[in-house]
């Protein structure tokens, strides 16, 4: 199996990084091998890119459902353990357990949709691609992570799109 390449090609206008956009797609490179890199909001799909399917929802609702088990777990289980019996009121203090449900449900939730964001943006992403600083000034790069004989396939379709500049890492 050859080594896995980045090729970047840079686009002074939007149509030109859409037409390599659908060059790429009509060469064969799967959807999710090639994305559009650009310094300026664009909507998504504007390009014609792949957009993936977020999971990010799932995460503050199974936050919060183990904060409110993990608090329930410690209030019930301090009280159960710790019997302090105060005029002939119940053992279980539902009320004062209910606060502290409510805020261990909250951090549950708070914490799980940090993680959550951090795990939907693939960061840290240690495979650094193809850059170049002047995508930042409006210019629109159009990376590529293809295997190693499909790099030359992959320049040829960005340089017949009118690529700019071409570089590879």
């Amino acid at each position: 199996m050859a080594a896995s390449n980045s090729v970047l090609g840079l686009y002074d206008n939007p149509d030109a990084g859409a037409n390599a956009m659908d060059g790429l797609q009509s060469a064969g490179f799967a959807l999710g091998t090639f994305d559009v890199l650009t310094g300026t909001p664009y909507p998504e799909g504007a390009f014609g890119e792949h957009v993936p399917q977020h999971r990010l929802f799932r995460f503050p609702f199974f936050g919060a459902l183990v904060g409110l088990t993990l608090a329930i777990l410690f209030t019930a289980g301090t009280q159960l353990a710790y019997p302090v019996v105060t005029g002939g009121k119940p053992i279980l203090a539902v009320f004062a357990m209910l606060i502290i449900a409510y805020e261990l449900t909250m951090l549950g939730a708070v914490v799980a949709t940090v993680v959550g964001i951090i795990f939907e943006s693939r960061l840290p992403n240690l495979n650094l691609g193809a850059y170049d600083a002047r995508i930042t000034e409006g210019y629109i790069g159009v990376v590529v992570e293809c295997e190693g004989d499909r790099v030359e396939d992959a320049r040829e379709v960005l340089q017949t799109a009118g690529a700019l500049e071409i570089k590879t890492a």
